[in-house]
């Protein structure tokens, strides 16, 4: 299956918080749609590896997403290695995408800075025809993403641009509230994590809506890249 983009999360979980109004946006526009996770989030305070499973299928059912695949990586001990890079151009390679989405590429956590390089890397090293990679014994062909974007996190990172999710709200917050062991419940036992506050939850929503502000929209996502984006023309500047 060839996608349009594919985007990776160090932890399931990551890619919802970060773009998933990006995505419901672009699957609305007839775009196919991938996530990666790198892993389980096995290390997480709060929940488990298979309640974790469980809402990952949830949240990739409400976006609508066309594949989800985890590569079972070690939280918080995956390395920027060439065995780890070599599974991530696996799945570059198996899907093809033009847009590749990951993490932010500084954060509070430490696997998503490492996330961020490691996936960026590995798409590099993707297009070069002398690796050689194969899946379900076949060879695969080098490919490499004609771009890579670096969603945000926990850090007010400046973005480089930001996509207009007016009207995607409600999805991403679903879709993110699939993740019900994660977050804010007035009724949970689980311990309180940074994220499990309600402060959290509505910084995601005044992020947008801060965002959507300074373009002129209701709500927009933030990115950064890796190199200098190029229009046709002024006219494509919004």
């Amino acid at each position: 299956m060839k996608l349009d983009i594919l985007a990776f999360g160090a932890h399931p979980d990551d890619v919802e918080l970060g773009c998933s109004g990006t995505i419901a946006k672009e699957i609305s526009l007839g775009k196919k749609v991938g996530i990666i996770d790198l892993t389980r989030g096995e290390l997480g305070t709060r929940g488990s590896v298979e309640i974790r499973n469980e809402e990952s299928a949830k949240a990739s059912e409400i976006l609508g997403i066309s594949v989800r695949e985890n590569l079972d990586m070690r939280d918080g001990f995956f390395v920027n290695d060439e065995a780890h890079q070599l599974q991530i151009i696996k799945m570059i390679r198996k899907y093809q995408p033009e847009i590749v989405l990951c993490n932010a590429i500084r954060d509070r956590h430490i696997d998503h800075g490492k996330g961020s390089k490691l996936v960026s890397d590995a798409c590099f090293l993707s297009g070069l025809r002398k690796i050689e990679t194969s899946f379900d014994e076949k060879n695969q062909e080098a490919w490499r993403p004609k771009v890579v974007y670096h969603y945000i996190q926990w850090e007010n990172i400046e973005p480089d641009f930001v996509v207009d999710i007016t009207g995607f709200t409600d999805k991403k917050t679903a879709a993110i509230m699939a993740y019900s062991s994660q977050f804010y419940s007035e009724n949970s036992k689980e311990p309180v994590t940074p994220i499990a506050t309600k402060n959290f939850l509505e910084s995601i929503h005044y992020r947008s809506q801060d965002f959507g502000r300074l373009v002129g929209v209701e709500h927009a996502e933030g990115f950064t890249v890796e190199r200098h984006l190029a229009v046709n023309s002024l006219s494509d500047i919004k």
